[in-house]
């Protein structure tokens, strides 16, 4: 998944403190990529002042370990938007937004199917 940013260094510093490992790029490039699981994810430097159309959605995270990244994330300074719960349709999960407003869920299934 590729998502976009006005501000790679901001950017690339929150993923970092989350435990994302960075496979290319760098603050000053214009593409970054870092590894996700058995993926990739993609940050793309966009001209300042771009605007990011609404609506837009959510990206899911799959973790082993839902109440560990809640308090990484919260060592690291950030403020998720919700606390861990366990929700209605099987997962437990949070939000975070990144810092271009990109909606997060760091989510995993209650039972394991």
């Amino acid at each position: 998944m590729t998502l976009l940013t006005v501000d790679m260094s901001a950017a690339i510093a929150f993923y970092r403190a989350l435990g994302f490992p960075l496979l290319y790029g760098g603050p000053e490039a214009a593409f970054t990529s870092f590894r996700v699981g058995a993926g990739y994810l993609n940050l793309q430097l966009e001209p300042a002042g771009s605007v990011r159309q609404e609506p837009w959605g959510r990206v899911v995270f799959r973790v082993d370990d839902v109440d560990a990244m809640y308090r990484r994330a919260l060592a690291a300074g950030f403020t998720p938007e919700t606390s861990p719960a366990d929700a209605s349709w099987g997962e437990r999960y949070f939000h975070l937004r990144d810092p271009s407003g990109h909606e997060l869920s760091f989510a995993r299934p209650l039972t394991q199917r």
